[in-house]
């Protein structure tokens, strides 16, 4: 499902052209996207052990797994896991509702603009954070444990993965499928009252964003960050915008640890 690159033209993808989402449907949705996740974790479990056991270090899973800096193989293999579950179902759900576009998988030049929403993002949640981080054992050691053992081309594939492929698989996920499923099933009333449930759509989605990474430390920030971008979601009514935001946020982190072994946030 490659992207369009649109110009000046309304998107035939947009969210808001396809309207939101029927209740039932909505629930549907956010049913496949529950599948979807468990699928995820079990996917990444399977293929982690698949290709360990073409390595011969079956045996070693565990303890690799449980290292600070993991083999490469490990942490390629449980991403690429991941996205089999991330991509799968939004595809699954649009199939059935009989628009593949219904995900709102497009861009336009105006989603540059996500640069600057991406370092924004950075920027704001490491000053929430900085009256704390002193407190916080091992911040950092979720980001060390996905760069830490890779070094020249194996860095270059990492930042590859959580660059491009990660913002791609997670917006449409948490964004395209999640958030459109929890919008259509929560958003509704007039005025005050649809504001409200707009919100509370928009913050649900970044809290489960936020507890899918299972990183308790980092957990706030990344629901933070997971409502921004439901929020850039919900004003572009497309992918484009939410992706290169995305992408930023995790480039700028890369950088940091590749340029100086510290680190701006979290990916």
């Amino acid at each position: 499902m490659p992207p369009t690159i649109e110009g000046n033209n309304p998107s035939t993808d947009s969210l808001f052209g396809s309207g939101r989402l029927d209740r039932m449907v909505a629930w549907r949705w956010i049913f496949i996207a529950l599948l979807g996740f468990i699928c995820a974790q079990i996917t990444s479990v399977g293929l982690l052990y698949a290709v360990a056991a073409v390595k011969g270090d079956s045996s070693a899973v565990g303890a690799f797994s449980k290292l600070a800096s993991p083999p490469q193989w490990v942490v390629l293999s449980s991403l690429l896991g991941l996205w089999i579950g991330f991509i799968g179902a939004p595809v699954v759900a649009s199939r059935l509702q009989g628009a593949p576009t219904a995900l709102g998988f497009s861009f336009r030049w105006i989603d540059l603009a996500g640069v600057g929403v991406g370092i924004a993002s950075q920027l704001l949640i490491g000053l929430i954070y900085r009256p704390f981080i002193r407190h916080i054992k091992d911040f950092s050691g979720p980001v060390h444990k996905l760069t830490g053992s890779s070094h020249g081309a194996g860095l270059w594939v990492i930042a590859l993965f959580t660059v491009i492929g990660a913002p791609i698989a997670e917006e449409l996920f948490f964004r395209g499928l999640l958030y459109r499923g929890l919008e259509g099933s929560i958003v509704g009333g007039r005025g005050a009252a649809y504001i409200a449930t707009s919100i509370g759509a928009i913050v649900l989605d970044g809290t489960l964003f936020g507890a899918a990474h299972f990183e308790l430390a980092q957990f706030a920030g990344l629901a933070i960050f997971g409502a921004i971008l439901a929020t850039v979601f919900r004003l572009t009514g497309r992918l484009g915008m939410s992706i290169v935001s995305h992408a930023t946020f995790n480039a700028l982190a890369i950088i940091s640890v590749a340029t100086t072994g510290s680190f701006l946030w979290h990916l």
